[in-house]
């Protein structure tokens, strides 16, 4: 995949942010293998979300260190130590996600709440609550799903497709629920794409998920096709113009606010050509961080919010929302859920 990547068009291939992030995930995958992806640093780094203060996960010893501090200054103090261990760890944040998910969750697809999140890749952060296991991961895509469900009776299910799927989670709650009868197609560059490829053939099994080389050849790539022999597909950016049918529901959770704007319409422009009824998007308000030159990471040109209403222009905006289905930063920056329909 890497090498087929240096052939294709600069539209398809990893954006100024990504570029530093697939050197360092191909780098883990060569030394440490792909069983335990979730541990590892790159992944973390990327694309596995944690609950942990900022950059915690990647350095725990801070966290055991804070930790000791307050085992010191509340001995004796059982229960306010257990307070501050939850919070340290993240559990407090992920309960209050949890909270927002199960309040708002509504009976009609997508069928969300018998769902609980598997051990593959052996994550380094997975909370239990009321006997089900979910990540930030997970809960961020719960929480987008019942946004959805919030404007839209009964959302059209049948095919979902995910540009930077990250390790597959949207399409684990949609096909861990026969209800929902979806098919779940995630496009992303090499390495990450290899992640999700695993990670969904652990789940349900190899034969039920299609992958680069099996698609590798094809000129055209048909959506009913593929879905009458598989369950889901990944495939690399570059085989999504040959991709025909049309989708239900587009999905991009963050990783269009860490590329450049002509990478984001470019994408865009096929989402329309496959007329998916609806758009949902996790973007920055204000913009990712800008890189001041090309050994930072950071984007060249930040995508604001507000961009996405230009780069669609055959849908209408149904609804915004940050707080509680989005999120909110200590420094007030917000990762804002975008609701978009298709124009009649």
């Amino acid at each position: 995949m890497i090498a087929d990547m240096k052939n294709v068009d600069p539209s398809y291939q990893p954006s100024h942010f990504w570029q530093h992030g697939s050197n360092r995930l191909q780098q883990d995958l060569e030394q440490h293998g792909i069983a335990s992806f979730r541990s590892l640093k790159s992944a973390l780094g990327y694309f596995v979300p944690t609950y942990m203060f900022n950059g915690w996960a990647l350095q725990p010893e801070r966290y055991y260190e804070a930790l000791a501090l307050f085992d010191n200054a509340f001995v004796g103090d059982k229960k306010s130590m257990m307070f501050m261990s939850e919070y340290l760890c993240g559990e407090t944040h992920a309960k209050g996600d949890y909270r927002v998910f199960k309040a708002s969750e509504r009976a009609c697809k997508p069928y969300t709440e018998n769902f609980s999140e598997s051990q593959v890749g052996k994550p380094v952060e997975q909370f239990e609550f009321e006997g089900k296991f979910h990540s930030r991961s997970s809960l961020n895509y719960l929480l987008g799903l019942n946004f959805i469900k919030q404007h839209i009776d009964e959302l059209p299910i049948k095919t979902v497709l995910e540009i930077g799927g990250g390790f597959g989670s949207l399409g684990e709650i949609l096909l861990s629920d026969s209800r929902n009868n979806s098919f779940y197609i995630d496009v992303d560059i090499p390495p990450t794409c290899l992640f999700s490829s695993y990670y969904l053939k652990e789940v349900f099994g190899s034969d039920n998920i299609a992958d680069y080389m099996q698609l590798k050849d094809k000129e055209e790539i048909d959506i009913e096709t593929l879905r009458s022999q598989y369950r889901g597909a990944v495939m690399c950016p570059w085989q999504l113009p040959a991709l025909t049918g049309e989708v239900d529901l587009f999905v991009n959770f963050i990783s269009f606010q860490e590329m450049e704007p002509h990478i984001v319409q470019n994408y865009l422009y096929h989402v329309a050509r496959l007329k998916s009824k609806y758009v949902l998007l996790r973007n920055l308000r204000e913009g990712k961080q800008v890189a001041k030159d090309s050994s930072q990471v950071g984007v060249i040109k930040p995508i604001k919010g507000e961009d996405y209403d230009t780069y669609l222009p055959d849908y209408e905006l149904v609804a915004t929302n940050v707080l509680p289905f989005g999120f909110q930063t200590i420094d007030n920056f917000h990762s804002e859920l975008r609701l978009y329909k298709l124009r009649a």
